[in-house]
């Protein structure tokens, strides 16, 4: 095996986290935006996209988390930006499904007491 092959092959869970982290990030705002052009598609539809975005930021995390211990293994010494920049999206990404289901929650309970009257 060359050792090109092998670096390489040590680099690829940090793509992938940055790429999940990414598409994590990306889920929620584009679930919103979409809600502008349907007319059966409405601003509440788009909590559904909130367990996606989480889910894809647990696997960015555990990618970065595979990348930075598969670097620290290297001896080359070999930099984790990659995977601190997919930790980063992960964190981010967690962060945004989090208020989302915040903001979900906060409108159920305005909508319960409103009812209520």
């Amino acid at each position: 095996m060359d050792v090109r092959t092998r670096g390489n092959d040590g680099r690829r869970p940090g793509r992938a986290a940055v790429a999940a982290g990414l598409a994590s990030v990306a889920t929620l705002p584009l679930a919103i935006y979409a809600t502008r052009f349907s007319d059966a598609y409405e601003l509440l539809h788009a909590a559904f996209a909130i367990p996606v975005a989480g889910g894809l930021a647990l696997v960015a995390l555990a990618f970065a988390r595979r990348a930075r211990r598969l670097d620290a293994l290297r001896l080359d010494g070999a930099s984790t930006k990659v995977a601190r920049a997919g930790w980063m999206l992960g964190v981010l990404g967690l962060c945004l499904a989090t208020s989302a289901l915040v903001a979900l929650a906060v409108y159920g309970l305005l909508e319960f007491v409103g009812s209520r009257d």
